[in-house]
């Protein structure tokens, strides 16, 4: 079997064994754990040849390429893959150790590691948006999950405004098929340039509502804040740190890898695009006492980043874009597993993961923001630089002011929390120090990432 069809085929089957079981049942949650953890093995080996051997591919029953099922893993999808399960193992250990809420829950879990793996392994439009809908269905039933009233009509505003995202991509997909003759990736790269110059500008347009609508870009943000802020940190954890990553990748592969052309049209506005997302989250931010609301609207805010280094464009920017996204699907789905938790070892890894998004060494979130402010530079955008420093100190205020509110001078009631809970918000906080320490191989796939983004520009 092919290691880049092995993860699929791992969990799809378990995914609807589980989901004829009753996932409150603790043995039912550590099966999907286990599964999980099984996909996240098989993603690192294929991480791990992809970075040392390039891209791998293969064409379900021998079809031709733009017949047949196509999967293809390079850096990017790789990448994004392998972190987005990670942040759903993560989820469904913090969620088994606290008591699932819903029988449907690890089933939801699985289903939607199939989605995001497979959208992230495609290389044919058409399966990506398959894979997309599955991970989408499956992230509106997880919103839904805690059963409560706010929870459930935030659920209700997030299935409406991405449905809508959805029937803007279908439309896209649609249209580029009528344009160009085919949904295979690498041949919609090669046949980009001979798309009639205003039906590429719709298409991309199109894409890009779609993908800033996931991403929660502004002004596509207004569904975010009640949706983050009234889910279970385990569900918030996953919508921040692996839903929210097909925004990102959606962004890179069809902006910037099919539709260079018309990205490059619109780099300044973009840029400024970015700037309000980053400036407006942080302010909102800023002016919030929840946690949960602050953490949203950071999510809000951080978005803008890959806007911008989108917007600066060039391989050393695209590199950027996608190890930011890394780092801070990790740091996000950490403070999203950690707000409701107490005691000393909780406050410490909430630092490390403030730390990581603020970009303060030695979290990992250091070299997302370092890589951004090489790609400033090399473009010569003073801009971007600034942005840089100062959404960064706003950044570090509104994660201070959590930090001193909930674990610096915690209330008299509060009580510390389940040990074996706050151990994986500490085994989550270790991996993001790991990768700040040690984070040669993260940054090797990103530049190779980044690379097969301007290639296929080219």
């Amino acid at each position: 079997m092919s290691l880049l069809v092995a993860p699929l085929v791992l969990l799809w089957p378990a995914a609807a064994v589980v989901a004829l079981l009753d996932g409150r049942r603790r043995a039912v949650g550590w099966t999907a754990a286990a599964v999980l953890a099984g996909a996240l093995a098989l993603l690192g080996a294929l991480a791990a040849r992809v970075a040392a051997h390039g891209p791998v591919e293969v064409v379900a029953g021998g079809w031709p390429a733009d017949v047949g099922i196509r999967l293809r893993a390079d850096a990017l999808g790789v990448v994004l893959a392998l972190v987005s399960v990670a942040v759903l193992l993560a989820a469904q250990v913090h969620g088994t150790l606290h008591g699932i809420i819903s029988r449907l829950f690890p089933a939801l879990m699985l289903f939607l590691g199939v989605g995001l793996t497979g959208l992230f392994l495609t290389g044919d439009v058409f399966n990506f948006y398959v894979f997309f809908e599955l991970a989408m269905i499956s992230a509106y039933a997880l919103a839904a999950v805690a059963g409560q009233r706010r929870s459930i009509g935030s659920a209700l505003i997030f299935a409406v405004v991405n449905l809508l995202g959805s029937v803007l991509f279908l439309v896209a997909v649609a249209t580029l098929y009528r344009a160009v003759g085919t949904l295979e990736m690498d041949a919609v790269a090669a046949r980009a340039a001979q798309i009639d110059p205003n039906t590429a500008v719709l298409v991309a347009v199109l894409f890009f509502v779609a993908f800033g609508v996931k991403l929660g870009l502004f002004p596509f943000h207004f569904w975010l804040p009640g949706v983050y802020a009234g889910a279970p940190p385990a569900v918030a954890a996953v919508l921040a740190g692996a839903l929210a990553n097909i925004g990102a990748y959606g962004l890179l592969r069809f902006e910037a890898g099919l539709l260079s052309r018309e990205l490059s049209y619109a780099g300044g506005a973009l840029i400024a695009i970015g700037t309000v997302s980053i400036i407006y989250g942080a302010v909102q931010a800023i002016g919030r006492r929840d946690a949960r609301e602050v953490l949203a609207y950071s999510a809000i805010g951080h978005a803008g980043y890959v806007l911008v280094a989108l917007g600066v464009g060039g391989p050393v920017a695209l590199a950027a874009a996608v190890l930011f996204t890394v780092v801070n699907a990790l740091a996000k789905a950490l403070l999203f597993l950690a707000v409701d938790l107490r005691g000393p070892l909780v406050g410490a890894a909430f630092a490390v993961g403030a730390f990581s998004v603020a970009g303060v060494p030695p979290a990992a979130g250091f070299f997302g923001k370092a890589a951004l402010f090489d790609a400033g530079v090399e473009a010569g955008s003073a801009a971007t630089v600034v942005l840089l420093f100062v959404g960064g100190a706003l950044t570090f205020v509104y994660l201070f002011q959590i930090y001193q509110h909930v674990y610096w001078r915690p209330q008299p009631e509060q009580r510390s929390s389940p040990a074996a809970a706050r151990a994986v918000v500490a085994v989550l906080a270790a991996a993001v120090l790991l990768l700040g320490l040690w984070p040669e191989p993260l940054l090797a796939l990103s530049e190779q990432a980044g690379d097969v983004l301007a290639g296929a520009a080219r």
